[in-house]
């Protein structure tokens, strides 16, 4: 089993990366589709010739690896339980202690430490090019600071969250399901709530925005839009990148209206405002509250799916991979295996949802500040310090974008200028 897994997977993988090497440097057309040369969504009009070539090469080598890595984590997954490291990390943590309460979340930390460092080559060569291509300014060991925060911290919420899960498996052999999704509802709200004053100031430094006017001018349009909110924060990301971003989270009194200094430094000030009134747009049109309920219905149907191919899985195959019940925690990496491939199949409706807001958030936007200009303006910015494809392959817009591309952004920004000339 163990030789066939490992021929079996080199044949495929090897296929699968040469298939992508063609996909994306051979048969994928990069240029601009006839309809929109020479308009502003045409990045020849407002990018160099060698801005250009580094876009299309960063967007393909980026687009390559990204996709190189998606099965990966499958991989690694399958690998665990067929060679046996799973039973060798629960008899780890038996021999520890006796409680489960202390087994499980060893166990996560064993896994989760397996999986992180088999995937760093992907992740710190993805970095490399970030700093290659002068999109990432971040130096070797902020970067790995960053790391280390977000493995701690996803390392803390999946081992309580496991901890939980797994007792009520044992307890609900039938319900467990049921159950944590009903338990997962508050904690999601939980997270929302927490994110903007907890976990987000462990990464960056966060203070009062320090151009006063254009603070009171962001408020203004947070006002009109009766966004609760009494402040406008600046992050200090220029130590780390050159790209630009501005958001909206939190709920509650925790609500954040957050600035990156690279959009403050980059963008004119009526550009900086439409970009703000985009975000604003989001909370209007309570597309935070939308993701979440998008967020919780999936959670239901994960779940709920989880529970029956785990079952059947456990079945089939769990004697020869180290569990005999679903509620044994050597059966965590197919539990994660299940759940990271109804992730995948399910993420290209998620994403359309998301683009469908995204477009919806850009014409809010453009309605209420009235400055085409301004917009497309920003935009063509936001293209060129990000090195952003304005027309990637089909395969990258319908499996990893959650706005739609640049290209039909500006495209529509420069339709609503038209039609405003044409009524005057």
């Amino acid at each position: 089993m163990k030789k066939k897994f490992v021929t079996w997977t080199l044949v495929l993988y090897v296929i699968y990366g040469l298939l992508l090497g063609l996909y994306f440097f051979q048969w994928s057309d990069i240029g601009v589709p006839p309809a929109y040369e020479g308009t502003a969504a045409d990045p020849a009009t407002f990018m160099t010739d060698k801005e250009l070539e580094l876009t299309q090469e960063y967007s393909r080598y980026q687009n390559f690896l990204s996709f190189l890595g998606e099965p990966l984590e499958w991989i690694i997954y399958l690998g665990v339980m067929i060679f046996g490291a799973s039973v060798v990390f629960r008899n780890f943590g038996e021999r520890v202690s006796r409680f489960r309460i202390i087994q499980i979340p060893l166990f996560v930390l064993l896994l989760q430490t397996l999986t992180t460092i088999l995937l760093f080559p992907i992740d710190y060569a993805s970095r490399w090019l970030s700093v290659e291509y002068g999109i990432s300014n971040q130096n070797f060991s902020s970067w790995m600071r960053d790391e280390l925060i977000g493995f701690w911290i996803g390392y803390i919420i999946m081992a309580l969250l496991i901890t939980v899960l797994y007792f009520l498996m044992k307890k609900f052999q039938k319900r467990w399901w049921l159950i944590a999704w009903v338990l997962m509802i508050p904690f999601m709200f939980f997270m929302m709530y927490l994110q903007p004053v907890v976990i987000d100031p462990l990464y960056n430094d966060f203070s009062e925005l320090q151009n006063k006017q254009l603070e009171e001018k962001i408020l203004t349009l947070a006002e009109e839009a009766e966004i609760p909110a009494e402040r406008v924060y600046e992050v200090n990301m220029s130590e780390k990148t050159n790209s630009m971003n501005a958001y909206v989270n939190g709920i509650g009194s925790n609500l954040r209206i957050v600035l990156w200094d690279t959009t403050l430094n980059r963008l004119q000030e009526n550009e900086v405002l439409f970009i703000m009134a985009h975000e604003i747009g989001h909370y209007v049109m309570n597309h935070l509250y939308w993701n979440l309920a998008g967020a919780i219905i999936a959670a239901f149907l994960g779940l709920f799916l989880t529970y029956h191919l785990l079952r059947y899985a456990t079945r089939r195959w769990g004697e020869r991979l180290g569990f005999t019940k679903v509620s044994e925690i050597t059966s965590l990496p197919m539990f994660f295996f299940i759940l990271t491939l109804l992730s995948f199949l399910s993420s290209p409706v998620e994403l359309a949802v998301s683009r469908n807001a995204e477009k919806e958030a850009d014409e809010y936007a453009i309605e209420m500040t009235q400055d085409p200009k301004a917009a497309i303006g920003s935009f063509q910015e936001l293209t060129v310090n990000g090195l952003s494809d304005v027309h990637p392959p089909a395969l990258v817009k319908y499996l990893r974008y959650g706005h739609p591309t640049m290209m039909e952004r500006i495209h529509m920004l420069e339709s609503y200028q038209d039609i405003n000339v044409k009524e005057e």
